[in-house]
């Protein structure tokens, strides 16, 4: 994935009191779209240092937390075994380089990772494969934000445009909304985050 490198180097300073706040908003945000999800098992995708899928741990059956980053799955595994969580595993793995063929699930919520990929639209077309029938895939990330200029990343999404992308892929049932707004939110810009719901 994009960036891999630097969120190498930040992982052990990475929890800063608004990354962690942000965690508990998006996962807070993720949480109203999940039904009957005590049964089902979750990928938290590009987790990072786990922010949002600890928040969820007691919402799902399992999860599991995936990122390129080996520091950050360090860090996820830290906070596992110092909680004594049962239901959580971490895998460091790039779905832009390879694939899974033998993972499936029932939820990937991915939350400000898609600004990261440049191919997104393989990445999305490879979760498909991913989610068993009726599985949701669940994108927090910015609204295209012009005031954004960055070789590293997207500068938000549209969200008619990013729908429209996973019709083509094979979503449906597709439900999105603006939830959060904020100042120095998204590369020192004031910024907006969005969430979509697509289903299998």
């Amino acid at each position: 994935m994009g960036n891999t490198d630097k969120f190498e180097l930040i992982a052990d300073i990475y929890d800063t009191p608004e990354r962690i706040r942000i965690g508990k908003v998006s996962s807070n945000a993720i949480r109203e779209y999940l039904a009957g999800a005590e049964n089902k098992n979750a990928i938290d995708f590009g987790c990072g240092t786990g922010l949002v899928g600890m928040n969820l741990l007691d919402d799902f059956k399992s999860i599991l937390f995936l990122d390129t980053s080996q520091n950050m799955i360090n860090q996820v595994n830290q906070k596992i075994s110092g909680s004594n969580v049962q239901n959580a595993a971490a895998l460091c793995f790039d779905f832009e380089k390879d694939s899974l063929s033998d993972l499936q699930t029932d939820y990937i919520f991915m939350v400000q990772v898609l600004l990261h990929i440049r191919d997104f639209k393989s990445v999305l077309l490879k979760l498909y494969d991913v989610l068993n029938s009726g599985g949701h895939l669940i994108i927090i990330d910015f609204n295209k934000n012009h005031e954004v200029v960055s070789d590293l990343v997207h500068n938000g999404f549209d969200q008619e445009k990013l729908a429209k992308d996973l019709l083509e892929i094979g979503f449906k049932h597709i439900r999105s909304r603006t939830f959060h707004k904020g100042s120095n939110l998204f590369m020192g810009r004031d910024a907006s985050l969005f969430i979509l719901d697509s289903q299998k």
